[in-house]
């Protein structure tokens, strides 16, 4: 009687009312509607479901891998040829490009044009043009889909890095891969929805990249990316300490998500199932991450294909981690590599920078394709914004500044047209000027690409149903589409 008197006195009134709706009649509509909504809330079963069941459209891509270049990589020297540019080299850049432009640190400096540093070679079935620094790619350029004309909103590096991953500038967003995992869930049972994996290249100090990048803004806490580390202890935390058994760990962790259970009955916090579901998950992976790091377990031909080591922690580690998660059910797996940000010494440092990554990109769109899962694997290559036509004295060296008006990635897999080189920028590589794509066209093409349909995907926050792909009437690149 006492613990009833205290349960009342506990609620709050939101919660009151929220659970007076719920009386016999509404629980047996429920019931009707989708029995799920009576099983046991809170469990680690329970957080892999999405909220889309089914999904909208045809699934095309039931998992995405997104390569992220943090710093900015230049595609003058990757992606987009610019012959008018290196014929203009070392001229002032045409100010009918620059005037009233927003720049970053050239802002009121003499302009000049600043040839692509490197050679372009012809690759594929159309001869398509990239970048004599990326052969491996070039050998897969028929997988991918070019875009020469994306553009961002952003340019500096960290809201450039919110707006890739969330759609705005603002920090406290959920970023795409908790959205990804809030609408379809995971197909993996004892692993995250949603992985993280960092690794850094070596030489000058990397770019800073945060984890709020991957977090999960005002969705469930579950949501959010769980990054793994590729040397040491994958996870922080996840190992029992000295002296406790994993049966008297368990034994614990049962008595604490009961304790937690009754809580969330108390109060129907999502918080709390989110505690849960992450306490049952936290076991499982103490038994499932060990097994899905020890890429020692690989055949030599596999480890050769990436051009890795067992633990050294490398791009092309990563690559063949992410391969492994997609195998096992994740859905949603970001890579970051950083120290892209090539403000000086952009001759010098661009060339280590695709070396580390030009043969695992590649290995990895081989590695899928042999597997069987290269058609339902979204693959995604890009950076945070792009670079200047312009060049950059600093130290003496030359590099290019941050650019947020033209930028160049690529996208395999899953729906994806290969082959196909998409956009274009103007004669001097300053504004992208033909089938110009934005951030929230991109992360709209994406969700359709997984069966989301992303003006409908919405969750009520603050009064308002906030979306991924904004207010501002993204669309989807049709054009891109196989």
């Amino acid at each position: 009687m006492s613990f009833r008197m205290k349960e009342v006195r506990d609620v709050t009134r939101r919660t009151l009312l929220r659970r007076g709706a719920q009386g016999p009649a509404m629980l047996a509509l429920a019931s009707l509607l989708n029995p799920l909504l009576l099983q046991r809330q809170g469990s680690a079963a329970e957080s892999t479901r999405g909220v889309i069941e089914p999904p909208v459209f045809p699934q095309k891509a039931k998992r995405v891998i997104w390569l992220t270049m943090a710093g900015g990589p230049s595609q003058f020297e990757t992606f987009d040829p610019k012959p008018k540019l290196a014929e203009m080299d070392g001229q002032p850049m045409p100010e009918s490009f620059t005037r009233g432009q927003q720049l970053a640190q050239l802002q009121g400096q003499a302009l000049f044009c600043q040839a692509p540093q490197f050679k372009f070679q012809k690759h594929g079935q159309n001869q398509t043009e990239i970048s004599e620094l990326f052969p491996h790619l070039g050998g897969v350029i028929d997988d991918i889909c070019l875009v020469r004309s994306m553009t961002t909103e952003a340019i500096n590096h960290d809201p450039a890095h919110m707006f890739m991953n969330t759609g705005s500038q603002i920090a406290g967003r959920p970023s795409m891969g908790a959205w990804v995992t809030y609408g379809l869930g995971s197909e993996a049972e004892n692993l995250p929805g949603f992985v993280v994996l960092v690794s850094t290249g070596k030489g000058r100090s990397p770019q800073p990249i945060s984890a709020r990048q991957w977090g999960s803004g005002f969705l469930p806490g579950r949501y959010q990316g769980v990054q793994l580390r590729g040397t040491g202890d994958p996870v922080l935390y996840l190992r029992s300490p000295e002296g406790v058994t994993q049966e008297r760990q368990n034994a614990d962790v049962a008595v604490i998500n009961e304790l937690n259970r009754g809580y969330l009955e108390l109060v129907d916090d999502p918080e709390i199932a989110t505690r849960i579901a992450q306490y049952e998950l936290a076991c499982q992976m103490q038994v499932s991450v060990p097994g899905l790091m020890d890429i020692a377990s690989e055949t030599k031909e596999t480890l050769d294909l990436y051009g890795c080591q067992p633990g050294d922690g490398s791009f092309a580690s990563n690559c063949l981690l992410a391969r492994r998660l997609a195998e096992r059910g994740t859905r949603f797996i970001q890579l970051y590599h950083r120290d892209w940000d090539h403000h000086s010494q952009l001759k010098e440092e661009l060339p280590l920078r695709a070396r580390e990554v030009d043969q695992a990109c590649a290995a990895l769109i081989r590695d899928l394709k042999q597997r069987g899962l290269f058609e339902e694997t979204l693959i995604v290559w890009s950076g945070e914004f792009g670079r200047t036509p312009m060049a950059q004295k600093n130290k003496g060296t030359v590099g290019r500044d941050h650019h947020n008006k033209s930028m160049s990635m690529w996208l395999a897999g899953a729906g994806i047209r290969g082959g196909l080189v998409y956009g274009a920028t103007d004669d001097l590589g300053y504004a992208a000027a033909e089938n110009i794509a934005t951030v929230h066209d991109l992360h709209a093409t994406m969700l359709h690409l997984q069966g989301i349909r992303h003006d409908e995907f919405h969750f009520r926050f603050q009064g308002l149903d906030a979306k991924l792909t904004g207010v501002e009437g993204a669309k989807v690149m049709e054009g891109i589409l196989s």
